[in-house]
């Protein structure tokens, strides 16, 4: 085991293939997880730190938005949560010796896993206009700097407020009050990127951009849906739950191009029988769609239960009180075209009528999905239609039924409560002018793709990011560069390296920050912080280990330090915010609505639940005053002959844009990255040979293509049709404009590509 950096990037010159995994954690997990842990930060530290992550007295895991429930094991994490806490509380240092050694320009020439692997940054730093090489700077001139860039410019409007997931409640309010205090709603976010199409979806259909269910309705549904999401890799501590539904009755629907392990067969590592015997089987069914299918299978189901005729099939009585368009949403559905539905899903009729069968057996219904649904044009229409099938049977606003969309980086959904949001309520702008004194800007802002825009036509000149890595986690990576380098200034506020510092503006800052494993102590003492699960749970996060640098400031404190230095003529405290984060908290309580007494409730061991009105009163706050039924064209997605269509994903060894190692081992893939998944006739069809070297060349209606060099064909047992690679390295194939419908999220999960030969 090493704790040292590697010296020299990786390449795939070392790629293994083997059959994919049809079963997943177990021992091999438990494995995994702590030889990271041990490598990042030796054997003490993993256990004094891995047995802090998700206790009611520790930090919140890192890593994805899972909620914890009620009762907590020992080690309430996940291989993959262990290799986020792992990567922040890792010994590595990137010192000021580090920036001198390597220039901007080879920085930006490393792999992101080289990047990722050095380890945390240690003080602020900067790139001067002219120079190529970043050096030290003070806290103080550092805010100087990034505050007279922003005060120099000629609207509010030309900054771009960028913010992460991982950013805690009390930094993402304090730092949406410093934007609009300056005077924009330039407030982008990775929502956009991912889930923006369940917002827009569901506060059309029931009035709240969030899921309607709890920890405890998986325990009570009678079916779950899981719906183009891997669990496994993604959400990992979901499979315990689904395990747990399973024992209590649930049947489970796995919808996916991709067999997920996870879904197979769950080895639950905290249990005996889950190391040593067989384990649990999770999916009862496995539909095996085609990309882009589900809008026409949900809709198909939907057909079926209104020409049932079965008892139950319609639940009349929730319809007739709470439903709105039930008759332009039949007359629709009912004309649609079955040879359309088989074309559009690749499945056969039977299959679809079998899981009608499963649907009229079940009482209580829940349906799961992640960014296999969000990343469509037609992912807007996509998730209304599975709210259409969800209030046919009454399953909103009963105990274990209801939406299940699983959100992605620990406090995404927080963020967005708070505030984080281009396109805020008047309510909310309200609550912050009566609040704060101050009128908010009411005009939209830019999210993350009108965002890049704006760069790139040089409407916007200053980009702040609070977390995360913009440039790796949007679309079209070339134009994505070339707008950031147009900017006068780039800051991030981060933790650790990544390929955002190395593709900069001609000013450029890196703002060094405490990770959510680390003691934030101000003069009032030791701090807090709070965040949102993906179930809207709230619930405190404390940080336990030292700072990984004397220098560090935490999220809020930087928040707070810049707005004193760009707003001198403020009436917000921020001296007071700074030191106590429970000045934040009560300013949150008197603008956001369920977070009254905050911080008491935070202080309840496990937190609090918030309101949801569909839920709780099956109240539905939409434009009609009901949960409204919708119409959604089906548009079959045609992929022209030789072409096939391909999704963006995760590798098991990876995090969004955060790259922990370089294998995927649920899928077989062993040291390498460069790779595309393609079912083995398809592969024979285009004459292209297992293992062989290929450009995956992205086509768009437009006729502009996109090349992605150098991927590795691997025969894989995807959908026919449809192919795989990973992100961000294939985000290069996605065009900035090719973007969801409603929600502008980009299209990374619909790619008509074509295989040619690698070049020399």
């Amino acid at each position: 085991m090493t704790r040292k950096a590697p010296a020299g990037d990786f390449d795939d010159d070392g790629l293994e293939v083997s059959a994919p995994k049809d079963w997943a954690a177990g021992v091999p997990g438990v494995t995994a997880a702590l030889r990271h842990a041990r490598e990042q930060m030796g054997v003490r530290r993993t256990a004094l730190t891995l047995l802090r992550v998700n206790q009611k007295q520790g930090f919140d895991c890192p890593g994805c938005a899972w909620p914890e429930g009620g009762h907590r094991h020992a080690a309430e994490f996940c291989e993959n949560g262990a290799k986020a806490v792992a990567e922040e509380a890792t010994v590595r240092r990137v010192t000021r010796e580090f920036f001198a050694e390597h220039s901007v320009d080879e920085l930006a020439g490393r792999s992101d896993h080289w990047l990722g692997q050095q380890g945390r940054l240690t003080e602020p730093m900067v790139k001067r206009a002219g120079s190529r090489h970043y050096e030290p700077v003070a806290w103080d001139e550092a805010f100087g700097l990034l505050a007279s860039e922003l005060n120099a410019l000629d609207s509010p409007d030309e900054a771009v407020f960028y913010t992460s997931g991982r950013t805690s409640n009390e930094a993402a309010f304090a730092y949406q009050l410093f934007a609009r205090e300056f005077g924009t709603n330039n407030l982008p976010d990775c929502s956009n990127m991912c889930h923006e199409s369940s917002g827009s979806a569901l506060s059309e259909t029931i009035g709240i951009g969030k899921g309607s269910v709890l920890l405890e309705d998986l325990y009570r549904a009678d079916l779950i849906f899981v719906v183009g999401q891997n669990p496994g890799t993604n959400h990992p501590r979901m499979l315990s739950a689904l395990e747990r539904a399973k024992k209590q009755g649930a049947r489970v629907v796995a919808v996916n191009p991709l067999p997920e392990a996870g879904l197979m067969r769950f080895k639950n590592p905290q249990r005996p029988a889950g190391l040593a015997g067989r384990g649990t089987v999770l999916a009862d069914r496995f539909l095996q769609i085609r990309l882009n299918g589900d809008l026409a299978l949900f809709q198909a189901l939907n057909r079926m239960l209104l020409e049932s005729g079965a008892p139950g099939a319609l639940d009349r009585e929730f319809l007739d009180a709470h439903a709105h368009g039930f008759e332009a949403f039949r007359e629709h559905v009912l004309g649609l075209d079955w040879d359309d539905v088989l074309e559009a899903t690749g499945l056969a009729r039977a299959e679809i009528e079998a899981v009608l069968g499963d649907v009229l057996g079940a009482e209580r219904i829940i349906v799961c999905w992640a960014m296999g649904l969000t990343q469509h044009r037609n992912s807007v229409p996509t998730i209304r239609e599975i709210v259409n099938f969800l209030l046919l049977r009454g399953n909103i606003g009963r105990p274990g039924a209801g939406v299940c969309p699983v959100r992605g980086h620990s406090n995404v959904q927080g963020d967005r409560t708070m505030g984080i949001w281009e396109r805020p309520k008047p309510a909310f702008l309200d609550a912050l002018a009566a609040e704060f004194g101050f009128e908010p800007p009411r005009e939209h802002g830019l999210d993350t793709v009108e965002a890049i825009r704006a760069m790139r036509d040089g409407r916007a000149k200053v980009l702040l990011g609070m977390g995360g890595n913009f440039v790796r986690a949007t679309p079209d990576s070339a134009v994505t560069e070339a707008a950031l380098r147009r900017c006068r200034l780039t800051a991030h506020v981060s933790t650790k390296l990544n390929r955002s510092h190395a593709v900069t503006g001609e000013v450029a800052l890196i703002l060094p920050t405490l990770g959510r494993t680390e003691r934030d102590v101000r003069e009032t003492g030791p701090q807090l912080v709070s965040v949102e699960d993906s179930m809207g749970m709230v619930h405190a996060s404390r940080g336990r280990l030292g700072p990984a640098s004397e220098h560090l400031l935490s999220e809020v404190s930087i928040v707070c330090r810049l707005a004193g230095a760009a707003l001198p003529g403020s009436g917000t405290d921020w001296a007071a915010m700074e030191r106590d984060y429970d000045v934040i908290r009560d300013h949150v309580s008197r603008v956001v609505p369920g977070f009254e007494d905050f911080n008491a409730r935070l202080r309840e061991p496990g937190g609090f639940t918030l309101p949801h009105a569909p839920r709780d009163e099956r109240r539905f706050p939409t434009a009609t005053g009901k949960a409204n039924l919708t119409v959604n064209e089906l548009e079959v997605l045609r992929v022209p002959e030789g072409r096939l269509l391909l999704q963006t994903l995760r590798s098991h060894d990876q995090y969004n844009t955060t790259i922990y190692g370089l294998d995927d081992r649920y899928r077989g893939i062993k040291a390498g990255r460069r790779v595309v998944l393609v079912n083995p006739a398809d592969l024979a069809r285009l004459g292209v040979a297992d293992g062989a070297l290929v450009d995956l060349v992205s086509e768009w209606p437009d006729g502009a293509e996109r090349r992605a060099p150098a991927f590795r064909a691997v025969s894989y047992p995807t959908a026919p049709g449809c192919a795989a690679a990973y992100f961000p390295e294939a985000n290069v194939l996605v065009p900035l404009d090719s973007t969801a419908e409603i929600s502008n999220t980009p299209t990374s999960k619909s790619v008509v590509i074509r295989l040619e030969p690698a070049g020399p």
